[in-house]
């Protein structure tokens, strides 16, 4: 890729999304429907975040990160299922690297989410968005490795325990979600309103 090319292609997703705060991306959305979709995802989105963090600690506190791998591959969908129901939205983690291929980024706009959330990631000015498409507001927020713990299961291949990656490969063959370092950029919750 030359670097022309990449200076576009950067300049076109700075532009895409530095405008998500005006009108015409916000979707025709006044501003007070649109801060109430900002806030609710985040909302929701803490609230996932501490239903999956306080779960697989205490499955790691149970039986280790072997546990803690099986324990996610049963019940991490169904956790995020409670919160959709009682929030009245879809909730779910896309990533570049996903563990689950169900988590995969699907939209363009997705992917140029991700991008821009890598490069901002360096200048620690990572922050949430709302995305509106068609007669959807789509919330977006970072996940990152911020925990110690974290890294048992998506840390570097060679510092997860064997019996837990041979798991993870029994359990997710097609699993890309390791290698990461304390504070990368892990994934994106992604929180779907129908307006």
């Amino acid at each position: 890729m030359t670097s022309r090319f990449y200076l576009l292609i950067m300049a076109l997703i700075s532009f895409f999304i530095n405008s998500c705060g005006s009108k015409a991306v916000q979707g025709g959305l006044d501003d007070e429907t649109y801060s109430h979709y900002l806030e609710q995802g985040e909302k929701i989105s803490g609230q996932a975040q501490s239903a999956l963090l306080s779960n697989v600690s205490g499955a790691i506190k149970e039986g280790g990160s072997l546990y803690a791998v099986e324990f996610c591959h049963l019940e991490a969908s169904g956790i995020t299922d409670s919160l959709n129901n009682d929030c009245n939205c879809v909730i779910s983690r896309v990533s570049e690297k996903n563990r689950n291929p169900s988590n995969s980024l699907e939209t363009e706009t997705e992917k140029q989410l991700w991008k821009y959330f890598l490069s901002v990631h360096e200048t620690h000015m990572i922050h949430d968005t709302l995305v509106v498409e068609g007669q959807k507001a789509i919330y977006y927020k970072p996940i990152l490795t911020a925990m110690q713990a974290c890294l048992q299961c998506h840390g570097p291949v060679n510092q997860i325990e064997p019996e837990t990656f041979s798991k993870i490969k029994e359990l997710y063959p097609k699993d890309r979600a390791t290698g990461y370092n304390l504070n990368e950029l892990r994934g994106l919750w992604k929180i779907e309103f129908e307006l």
